[in-house]
């Protein structure tokens, strides 16, 4: 599945000379944290957010910073720093640096990009640079409460065996070396020594997702000190 079959597409999207006002009374009207904006030809200049809004109020309570510790700082980015808490129009205050994604792009590939910058949402741009679509977190929601795939065919239990032990090894957390998974009829069985609770869990989960798996017994022990290099 890619951006183009979950993004939105009826859109609010400002102007970039659209007072700042204006264009938080069209955000709260609509009920959205956030609006692209963008220029005359639908290409994506930035991204007003909530965030830029609330930054231009707090500045009211801001103290100007003296001369002397001015000299310090970038003027750079005390300058844009000035005028995205006091400009009065959209292009000063919206955000600039913004992660877009393509048409085309998985949505896994979405998914983890809103993860690692912990953001709400993410452009789709065409080849040109025009806005199409957003894609944002709700809208990864609606995917995953769609009804799952089919369960694959049945696997034997050697087949089971073979791709779980792969899996471990492909994993640090596992102790392989004291897991020891059994299979019989679909219905894997993990004995041996396991550090934590948390270890079992996720033991647990790697065993389910092995397809043919039909049920996963956790029955391991704790691991004796002597094993986990205790003197």
């Amino acid at each position: 599945m890619r951006a183009a079959d979950i993004m939105t597409t009826s859109l609010l999207t400002l102007s970039p000379d659209l007072p700042v006002a204006t264009a938080a009374r069209m955000l709260a009207e609509r009920g959205v944290s956030g609006a692209p904006v963008l220029d005359k030809d639908g290409k994506l200049l930035g991204i007003l957010t909530e965030g830029d809004l609330i930054r231009r109020l707090a500045a009211v309570t801001e103290k100007p910073r003296s001369w002397f510790l001015g000299l310090f700082g970038s003027a750079a980015a005390q300058a844009d720093h000035y005028a995205r808490s006091h400009g009065r129009l959209v292009r000063d205050v919206m955000t600039t640096a913004v992660e877009t994604v393509g048409e085309d792009t998985p949505v896994e590939q979405v998914a983890a990009l809103l993860e690692k910058r912990n953001i709400r949402r993410l452009p789709v741009v065409d080849r040109e640079g025009r806005l199409v679509g957003i894609v944002s977190r709700a809208d990864l929601l609606k995917v995953s409460l769609e009804a799952p795939p089919a369960a694959p065919a049945a696997a034997s239990d050697a087949e089971i065996r073979r791709a779980l032990s792969r899996a471990m090894r492909e994993q640090p957390w596992i102790d392989a070396y004291f897991i020891f998974p059994e299979v019989q009829d679909g219905v894997v069985t993990i004995r041996g020594f396991c550090r934590s609770e948390e270890v079992k869990r996720g033991l647990r989960v790697l065993a389910e997702g092995i397809p043919g798996v039909r049920e996963v017994r956790i029955e391991t022990d704790p691991t004796p000190p002597v094993l986990l290099g205790a003197p």
